[in-house]
């Protein structure tokens, strides 16, 4: 609820997420817009593993070990990993060359979420391996429906 405009049939990220394809992308949007969320239901309708990255607490070696077991689980399980890196606009660039190589051979599916422009956080080579969707400010309606539902 909130995220129609990307998440209903026919929209955007809502079509790719169904066809179970979605790739590695970038959440863009003010706190408290279910970038977390979307990236779990991703994770769940795709059947992959739900990695989180802190992009603030995890260096390059951390990143090093979550490919090892990427790797692992792809070879003797025949699961994906979603990787997903709260505040990527923290990401240094060591950290986003790191990810860059095996985000190209989809070894990971990355999915970052972010409160800052990505064009400005993010290095050119990771970003074009991305599709970027800005998520919006929850309306109060979308906010009364969650309320009804829980």
């Amino acid at each position: 609820m909130g995220q129609e405009r990307l998440l209903d049939v026919g929209q955007p990220l809502g079509d790719l997420i169904r066809s179970g394809s979605v790739g590695s992308i970038i959440l863009f949007g003010p706190p408290g817009t279910g970038k977390t969320t979307i990236a779990r239901i991703i994770a769940q309708h795709t059947e992959a593993v739900f990695e989180p990255f802190s992009a603030v607490l995890n260096g390059v070696a951390d990143v090093r070990k979550l490919i090892a077991r990427a790797r692992e689980r792809r070879q003797f399980e025949d699961r994906d990993t979603l990787v997903f890196v709260d505040e990527i606009h923290r990401f240094n660039k060591a950290q986003q060359d790191a990810f860059l190589p095996h985000v190209e051979d989809g070894t990971v599916q990355l999915v970052g979420a972010t409160t800052e422009n990505p064009s400005f956080e993010v290095i050119p080579a990771l970003l074009s391996r991305c599709r970027v969707f800005r998520l919006g400010h929850l309306t109060v309606d979308a906010l009364d429906g969650l309320v009804d539902r829980a």
